[in-house]
């Protein structure tokens, strides 16, 4: 059974290891949950120093147990991907420590630095925030290192597509089909994996909502190497599903508004976008759940598996 900790706190053995990771003097005085992840648990940890000044950390702790079984490569290639991160362009948390295999605390665990801002899953401004998500991913996408990050994973597979109850079954018989193909040749990119709202951080100010800016994108486990289509189609499957279908239409041209480049033909263009938003069928539940956690309580996973319908059919209208 999964040992989950609701209320905040933190198991004592990650604890005692994240209070040995401070400086001198320092000490671990509040812990709080961060709602809104679907595979670990998010804990922020405030800090106080000797001269009474406070600062917060970020606990990642993989306890469920088939996340555990695979927190090990996660967590390291997470780690190593925020060092690699620091000083580029693009904001995110920096590493603290790592017990990726559990040798110090209860479960495998990433201590990283806590970066400002908070996520927006609001229908409310959108609009805005929009060329943001498309501004900051091709940064992302922009960034080289020495050495490459493991070839992405697809997360379906035609045989494993099975529709929501309800949904247009030729549509979606005719978008398994697509996915069921060879994937188009691309030009490789690194991708993010799991770019969306939920992962990128604002600072809305209500006095200047002009002033809207990213400050920092998070969740870094999945990053891998493949066609800049797959992150576009990832954020453009949530952002259907969060705020509805054409939100989700909208979101590539976005990118390439943004100076993004994607595939070059339309079917190869559907076939990444599809083979993200068809994984969601099995997938539903589990990406509800936090954003009614965060306030979207209208999105049940019937709801969302509504929006998805949608959006498989009007994919199958723009680019089948």
């Amino acid at each position: 059974m999964t040992d989950h900790h609701e209320d905040g706190s933190v198991r004592p053995r990650a604890l005692a290891w994240a209070g040995r990771q401070l400086n001198a003097g320092e000490r671990i005085i509040e812990t709080e949950a961060l709602h809104g992840g679907i595979t670990a648990e998010m804990r922020r940890l405030t800090v106080a120093a000797p001269n009474r000044g406070t600062r917060h950390l970020v606990l990642r702790t993989f306890a469920d147990p088939f996340f555990a079984e695979h927190a090990e490569g996660l967590l390291y290639r997470e780690a190593t991907t925020l060092a690699l991160l620091a000083g580029t362009g693009v904001r995110a948390p920096g590493p603290v420590a790592v017990d990726a295999a559990a040798a110090h605390c209860e479960y495998p665990s990433l201590l990283m630095t806590h970066l400002p801002g908070r996520t927006v899953l609001d229908d409310e401004g959108l609009e805005a925030r929009l060329p943001l998500l498309a501004r900051e991913l091709v940064a992302i996408h922009a960034l080289r290192f020495a050495e490459r990050p493991h070839e992405y994973e697809a997360w379906t597979t035609a045989d494993a597509v099975v529709p929501p109850d309800g949904a247009d079954a030729v549509a979606w018989a005719a978008a398994v089909d697509v996915i069921r193909k060879p994937a188009p040749r691309y030009e490789g990119r690194f991708l993010h994996r799991d770019f969306h709202p939920g992962n990128v951080l604002f600072d809305v100010s209500p006095e200047s909502p002009a002033d809207l800016r990213i400050t920092g994108v998070v969740d870094w486990v999945q990053t891998s190497w493949g066609p800049a289509d797959l992150d576009v189609a990832h954020c453009s499957s949530n952002l259907a599903l969060l705020h509805g279908s054409p939100w989700g239409l909208r979101f590539a041209e976005e990118y390439e508004k943004a100076g993004g480049v994607l595939a070059a033909t339309p079917e190869e263009r559907l076939y990444w976008r599809l083979l993200d938003a068809l994984a969601f069928a099995a997938a539903a539940q589990w990406v509800a759940r936090p954003w009614r956690e965060a306030g979207r309580a209208e999105l049940t996973t019937r709801a969302v598996e509504q929006r998805l319908d949608a959006y498989v059919i009007g994919l199958m209208d723009a680019l089948g």
